[in-house]
């Protein structure tokens, strides 16, 4: 297949398409880095509840896009492992207040630090001219998002 046919397209899809296959391939190798025992479902719980600390269940479901019964299992799960603790709401006596665990902070921390250690040495594999270009392309996403009002978190 002949690639250079696709960069040349007047609107750019080929080349966003393309593009957007190679980060894939980048992101579906940090899979490698994430230790178990969670699901994508649960560590995205507990990376919401680690931006959104002591958060109720409804709160949880929002944040993740799902339904209330079914984040009520999924934090059974988190339970079960240790990594959730449900806590009586200082809101009302009806709810729960959810927060990670020392230990579900701590897979949080070691996932975090694993990725970061996978991405610094993809980086040192990359020209200077390509990490210029992939720090560019990175600013412009920031500014982006953040004129849309949702900035990325760079923090973590």
């Amino acid at each position: 297949m002949d690639r250079s046919r696709e960069q040349a397209a007047p609107d750019g899809t080929a080349a966003v398409s393309s593009l957007a296959r190679l980060f894939e391939s980048v992101v579906e190798g940090e899979r490698d880095v994430s230790p178990r025992p969670l699901s994508v479902s649960q560590l995205r719980a507990v990376v919401a509840l680690d931006r959104h600390d002591g958060v109720n269940l409804r709160e949880l479901a929002e944040q993740l896009g799902s339904t209330p019964p079914l984040v009520s299992r999924l934090c059974d799960r988190l339970e079960a492992v240790g990594f959730l603790e449900r806590l009586p709401s200082a809101r009302s006596r009806r709810e729960l207040t959810l927060r990670l665990s020392d230990r579900g902070r701590a897979y949080l921390q070691d996932l975090r630090a694993r990725r970061r250690d996978r991405v610094e040495l993809l980086l040192t594999k990359m020209s200077p001219a390509g990490r210029t270009a992939l720090a560019a392309g990175l600013a412009e996403y920031q500014a982006l998002a953040e004129a849309a009002g949702d900035p990325p978190d760079l923090h973590r």
